[in-house]
């Protein structure tokens, strides 16, 4: 009897002394957690990840692409402590969270993105006003209109709050699995326009992006805040830190962590100069810090 209680003694000396383990491991540093990302963020996402661990070699960051509501359903099932989503949390889901947490999660923006509008690169039409855009995805328009997933997605979400309101897509909208699935198809079909991600094609440095591009063309769209009217433009870091691109979307972090554990070092690493410099490298704006081209002194 003497020896059953001293195992059960040690076994849960050795589970206290483990838990204590677990918890002295998740610092800013090092530790274990699981992100979910909005599946368009993949592109950038992938590259931050890649940095974050190779300075960081005792973290482990487990990542999941998925549709923005299922990020969000992750991030209340506790299934993920951090997700990268369109949107910050709402009045009522900050009420929620302060309840059964006692604390409220910290979200902010990180960067902004930018919808890009494609066309064949045979198309006559790639000058669009917001307008015309609409009646495309309202159905107004029978042209075929195509984007990645389904009405789950962020970036579906944004059209549709920007865009269709309470009209509805038409049946003239189809989803496609993924953005490189909505460049394949405007690369095969004249008369339709796709949506995607500004990340997903618009760094002219990588070579896959690079790719792409030769299959399709970036359609221009009316500027609604210039003064000058009749002005389009295409999706761009410019165009966008100017307000000159209306399909502008932010970029955020929504973060369940009381305590400074790896949630928070990764955290400090995409608001910090390096983060913030891949962000602008993905020819993305970063939101946290500015910046500003400086002249040489050989000029």
């Amino acid at each position: 009897m003497r020896s059953l209680f001293s195992v059960w003694i040690c076994l849960l000396l050795f589970a206290s002394c483990t838990n204590t383990l677990e918890k002295a491991q998740d610092t800013p540093n090092e530790g274990f957690i699981r992100i979910s990302v909005e599946e368009s963020f993949r592109p950038f996402m992938e590259e931050q990840l890649k940095v974050f661990l190779e300075s960081n070699p005792k973290a482990k960051i487990e990542a999941s692409y998925k549709s923005e509501i299922d990020c969000f359903k992750d991030l209340a099932n506790d299934s993920t402590r951090m997700i990268f989503v369109t949107r910050g949390l709402n009045k009522q889901e900050q009420v929620e969270y302060k309840k059964s947490l006692s604390y409220n999660p910290n979200f902010a923006i990180l960067a902004y993105n930018a919808v890009a509008v494609l066309v064949h690169k045979s198309a006559k039409d790639s000058v669009f006003s917001l307008d015309e855009l609409s009646q495309r995805l309202t159905g107004k328009s029978d042209k075929k209109v195509v984007m990645d997933g389904n009405n789950l997605t962020g970036i579906i979400r944004f059209l549709k709050d920007s865009l269709v309101k309470d009209a509805g897509l038409g049946k003239n909208v189809v989803a496609a699995n993924g953005s490189k699935e909505v460049i394949d198809y405007i690369a095969t079909h004249d008369d339709a326009i796709g949506f995607v991600g500004m990340n997903w094609i618009g760094d002219g440095y990588d070579p896959a992006q690079v790719e792409l591009r030769k299959k399709v063309k970036l359609g221009l769209v009316e500027c609604t805040q210039c003064i000058e009217k009749g002005f389009f433009s295409k999706p761009s870091p410019a165009t966008i830190s100017k307000a000159q691109y209306p399909l502008t979307l932010p970029i955020y972090y929504i973060l369940k962590e009381n305590a400074a554990g790896l949630g928070t070092g990764f955290l400090n690493f995409l608001s910090l100069e390096r983060g913030q410099l891949i962000f602008k490298r993905s020819f993305l704006v970063p939101a946290k810090m500015g910046f500003k081209k400086r002249n040489s002194l050989l000029e």
